[in-house]
């Protein structure tokens, strides 16, 4: 910057005539100069190459040019909320220091600023200019101040190759997701989690070169909502995984229930069917079973497996919806029943299987106490008939579900009645494909409403 002073000072006059002396810069030390500063100055330095930059110039009247060339950093109370696409106005602001308005009077000349027109800033583009003079009343006085004041459009190039377009391209590969198929999971994650860090990345890298500054600025809004777009992206493949793989949850569960329901109906039928067949495999007194090496007493119709081996009838347990127990004579006892109920049915009392008195360790349990395996998630009475007396009787495992749910506190009912209830009012989707082909229109069109509100609104 060049700063050129004048002034009068009649003492200094040597001539009638417009002769015009020029002087060394030492020479402002032999005179008197205005103690002139930069009231809103930050750090500034004076040229010295060759030599100190400084003109003195003496008209034979006493008038007095006294110019400077020097570099400064001007402190400019800027308005960020539309950055960057705001316009700031910055001023210099010239002021004496110790001489008030009863001893130096400032004002600009005619044409206070030359060479605006030409002048060139990286980030800013300077609009228009004004100067204006006023009075401000300080603790040691009334001092006169001169301010020009720029007015600055800040470049938005830079900002719209390093931020917007990047953050556009990100959120357009976000949605890359919604034509890739639901079933490849770990590339629709990898997709979207990749796009969640970009968006994260570039929003430090932004706001590093800014103010600490507490409101939020154009830029924010902007970086914030494309990193909701691409996080509800990633959000929109969890609500796919999770309605596909439920939907395939409840047909399983669905299904096994109707296989449970039909084999408790059917094994009525089977047992009545095998009524008068006797099964050749399974001898009903000595011998050994075949299959069971060491005279392991098999499961012969209903009785006689369960119970010890002189009792007459053997204890029963009828479990209808158990497909497959711990026990080996409850597991053998749908493959053993159609076949020999009626044989072992007309067998004696007294008779043994295997000849002697001897058991399988697994089979001699009391016929209440089950393994630890045995567990039950739901309340079944079993029904069994005693080894002697051939009295029936039921052993009942139930469940503490039950009484658990008798007991939870009301809120967490209420929540769950709310959940349930939100539940049933959404929409039944059965092709979660159904999902991306919406999501492939909804996005694209949200984002773009989002844009062109956001540029008219800043812009208009």
């Amino acid at each position: 910057m060049y700063l050129n002073q004048y002034w009068k000072d009649e003492r200094l006059a040597f001539s009638n005539d417009e002769e015009i002396l020029t002087l060394s810069g030492d020479f402002a030390e032999k005179i008197w100069v205005p103690d002139t500063f930069f009231a809103n100055d930050k750090n500034s330095f004076l040229h010295d190459v060759t030599e100190r930059n400084k003109l003195v110039r003496l008209n034979g009247d006493g008038s007095i040019t006294y110019g400077m060339r020097f570099t400064t950093t001007l402190a400019c109370m800027m308005d960020l909320h539309y950055y960057p696409l705001d316009s700031q106005n910055c001023t210099v602001e010239i002021e004496s220091y110790g001489y008030t308005v009863m001893d130096v009077v400032m004002y600009w000349k005619d044409t206070p600023v030359m060479g605006v027109e030409e002048a060139e800033l990286p980030q800013f583009t300077i609009i228009g200019y004004e100067t204006n003079d006023r009075k401000e009343r300080l603790a040691t006085g009334i001092y006169q101040r001169l301010s020009l004041s720029f007015k600055l459009q800040r470049n938005i190039g830079y900002f719209v190759f390093q931020t917007y377009l990047p953050s556009i391209l990100i959120v357009m590969l976000s949605w890359v997701s919604f034509w890739i198929n639901h079933e490849a999971t770990s590339a629709r994650v990898a997709l979207g989690i990749t796009t969640v860090l970009t968006m994260t990345t570039i929003s430090t890298g932004v706001r590093s070169s800014l103010p600490r500054i507490s409101y939020v600025k154009a830029i924010d809004i902007y970086l914030v909502m494309c990193f909701v777009f691409v996080f509800a992206a990633l959000l929109e493949y969890a609500a796919v995984n999770y309605t596909y793989w439920g939907a395939r949850a409840k047909k399983k569960s669905s299904s096994k229930k109707a296989n449970a329901t039909e084999t408790g109906i059917s094994a009525p039928g089977a047992s009545s069917s095998g009524r008068g067949h006797t099964d050749h495999r399974f001898p009903t007194s000595g011998g050994t079973v075949e299959g069971h090496p060491g005279g392991i007493p098999a499961m012969v119709g209903s009785v006689g497996a369960c119970g010890a081996g002189g009792a007459a009838e053997g204890e029963i347990i009828e479990l209808q919806e158990l497909r497959m127990s711990p026990i080996p004579c409850i597991r053998n006892r749908r493959r053993n029943n159609s076949g020999s109920a009626r044989s072992v049915g007309s067998s004696e009392a007294g008779g043994s299987i295997g000849g002697g008195d001897q058991q399988h360790p697994s089979l001699s349990q009391p016929p209440g106490k089950f393994p630890p395996s045995f567990r039950m998630s739901r309340g079944y009475a079993f029904p069994t008939r005693g080894g002697f007396g051939g009295s029936r009787r039921s052993v009942s495992i139930s469940s503490s579900a039950g009484c658990r749910g008798r007991h939870q506190p009301k809120v967490m009912q209420t929540l769950r009645k709310g959940a349930s209830a939100l539940r049933n009012s959404m929409p039944k989707i059965k092709d979660v494909n159904v999902i991306d082909k919406y999501s492939r229109i909804i996005f694209p069109v949200s984002f773009m409403l989002f844009n062109a509100v956001y540029w008219i609104f800043y812009f208009v």
